[in-house]
C-alpha cells in the first residue's frame, strides 16, 4: 500500500535512509551521490511531510519506500531541453525517490512510480518530471521500460554541496 506519510513514519523513512548509507559505505553498489548527516534526513522528510508531498509504501506495518510528489522544478531544469510542452503548473515532479535496500528487487520502484503517477494525473498535471544521478544504474535502467523518455543532463549543484550530473527524464501522462 502507498499513502501520505505521518509524523509516525519519520523513525522509518530515517531506517531507509540509512539503509541505503550504510549499503554504500560497506562497499555495496553505490546509486546515490547523497552525503549521510546532510542529505536526506529525517529533518529532510519532516519538512516535506509538512508540505503534505511525502509519501511511503507499506507492507505489513513495514515501510519498503518513501518519496516526495510535488510541482518544485530545481532552477538546474531549466538547461533541460525538454520535448514534451508543458506550463510549470502541469508539470508534477517526483524527488529522492528510494526503496529500502532490502526490499529492492520486488517491483516497489515500479508501484511507487505508478502510484505518483496516478496522483499526478488526479491533480490536474499533464506531465512527470524527475530526475536521478548519472551513477544510478538500476533507475537509469527502469524509467525509460516505464516509459520515461531521457530529456538530458546537466551538472546540479544540489542544495549547495553536492555537484553532480543529474539525467532528467519526462513522461506524458
Amino acid at each position: 500500500m502507498i499513502r501520505k506519510a505521518t509524523a509516525a513514519d519519520l523513525p522509518g523513512i530515517g531506517g531507509i535512509y540509512d539503509a541505503i548509507f550504510d549499503l554504500e559505505e560497506q562497499g555495496g553498489p553505490v546509486y546515490t551521490n547523497w552525503l549521510r548527516g546532510t542529505y536526506p534526513t529525517v529533518e529532510t522528510a519532516r519538512q516535506v511531510l509538512e508540505a503534505g508531498t511525502l509519501y511511503v509504501g507499506e507492507e505489513d506495518g513495514v515501510l519498503w519506500g518513501v518519496a516526495n510528489l510535488n510541482d518544485v522544478q530545481l532552477p538546474e531544469y531549466d538547461k533541460i531541453p525538454w520535448t514534451i510542452p508543458a506550463g510549470r503548473e502541469e508539470v508534477a515532479v517526483i524527488h529522492t525517490m528510494c526503496i529500502h535496500p532490502a526490499q529492492s528487487g520486488k517491483g516497489y520502484a515500479r508501484q511507487m512510480i505508478a502510484f505518483c503517477e496516478e496522483t499526478a494525473r488526479a491533480q490536474g498535471k499533464t506531465v512527470m518530471r524527475f530526475d536521478t544521478w548519472e551513477g544510478n544504474a538500476p533507475a537509469n535502467h527502469l524509467y525509460p521500460r516505464l516509459g520515461y523518455h531521457l530529456a538530458g543532463g546537466t551538472e546540479f549543484f544540489f542544495q549547495g554541496y553536492i555537484r553532480e550530473i543529474l539525467n532528467c527524464y519526462e513522461k506524458e501522462l
